[in-house]
Formats: C-alpha cells, structure tokens, sequence
C-alpha cells in the first residue's frame, strides 16, 4: 500500500489540520505530516500546488489526494477499517457522524470569535453573541455521549469524533469558556491523550505568528 501524506498547516493554529491528524495518529495509522505553514498574508502559495482549495489539510495516497477534515478521516476509515476511527456499532456510529457533521458546519460563532491557539495563555475575553449558545450546545453533546459510553470519551474509547471536537476542547480552555465539572473531565480525558500531546508539543516548538489568530 501506498504511504499516506498529511499536509498540515501551523500547528498552533490550523485546528482543520488538527482533526485528521489526532485522528490518525490516536488510531495507530501510519503516515508522514508535512507542515506548510501558513504565516503569509494571503496564505502560502506552495498549497495550491497541493491542494485544489488552497486550504490545508490534504492527504495524498499515491495518486489519490483528499481534501476536508472529515474526507480524510472517512477514506482513512475505508483503508483501515480495523482501525476504530468510527464506533463498531452501527447506531452508535451514525451519531458519532452526526456529532461529526454539526461540529463540521456548525459553531460559527465559537470559531470565529475564539481561534485555535495552542500556546495561548489561558485567559478569558469579552465574547460576542452567540458564543456561550455554542458552548452550551457542545456541552449537551458532550454530556450526553459520556453518560451513554461511560467515557472517558464521546464513544467510549478515542475515536475520529473526539478528534473532531478536540480543537474546541483548546478553546474552552484557553478562553475559559466552562466550569462545568464533567466538561472538564472530557477535556483532560483529551488533553492527555498521548496523540494530543503530540501535535501540542510540535506546536508549542513552531516559531511563526499569525497576528489574526492571537486573539
């Protein structure tokens, strides 16, 4: 089989990239990450030599290239079926997806107003409209997964939704947007995954700054 390559932007930043990534790499699937970071004004253009978006991430299987965060994780799963990107059982993989596809299109309002910062001090701002709505959402979706697996993640064990909601899990730290004890719990269930720790380490060691993303 063909190596897979998974082309990422910055680390501290690019929580799309951070998706497939965890995904891949909590599920013990083998492949190359290439950083192409994204401290440009416009962007980086060696991207659009890999991606027809221009936008990260992308994974290329010899000469298959798949773009979208949860693209990826699907034709990963399709690969390697073994792997437990998805919950076995068929209800609860329907509502993993779900979970999935809501925090794919959803949560507008949380994105834009808290981005993704790995090395960001943990410190509260003043939040726009609609955030804590979102934040109050995430949080049902949370506390009913967990009650229904037992935990310590979403389906029991880690799985390509968690990784899905874990650049969220870097927001509600960072902005401190939750004292809830069991939100907490999930998060730091997710904070110590070996595979979290990872992408955290790399990404606490990157130099480069994006100004519209140091909120």
């Amino acid at each position: 089989m063909s190596k897979l390559t998974l082309y990422v932007g910055n680390k501290n930043y690019s929580s799309w990239s951070f998706r497939p990534w965890l995904a891949l790499e909590a599920c013990g699937i083998e492949f190359e990450d290439v950083v192409i970071p994204f401290d440009f004004a416009a962007g980086n253009p060696k991207i659009r030599d890999i991606s027809p978006t221009g936008r990260v991430p992308v994974l290329e299987h010899g000469d298959i290239r798949v773009w979208e965060s949860l693209a990826i994780i699907e034709y990963a799963a399709e690969l390697y079926p073994q792997a437990g990107l998805w919950p076995q059982d068929r209800s609860e993989r329907a509502a993993a997806r779900s979970y999935s596809m809501e925090m794919l299109s959803g949560f507008r309002a949380l994105r834009s107003a808290c981005p993704m910062n790995i090395r960001r001090e943990k410190r509260a701002i003043d939040l726009p409209e609609g955030v804590m709505e979102d934040v109050a959402r995430i949080e049902t979706i949370w506390r009913e997964a967990v009650a229904r697996s037992g935990g310590p993640f979403l389906f029991g064990r880690f799985s390509a939704v968690d990784a899905m909601f874990a650049p969220v899990v870097n927001r509600f730290e960072i902005y401190d947007l939750t004292r809830n004890p069991g939100s907490l719990e999930y998060m730091d269930a997710v904070k110590t995954h070996p595979a979290f720790r990872k992408w955290q380490e790399a990404a606490l060691a990157e130099s480069w700054i994006v100004p519209e993303d140091e909120v």
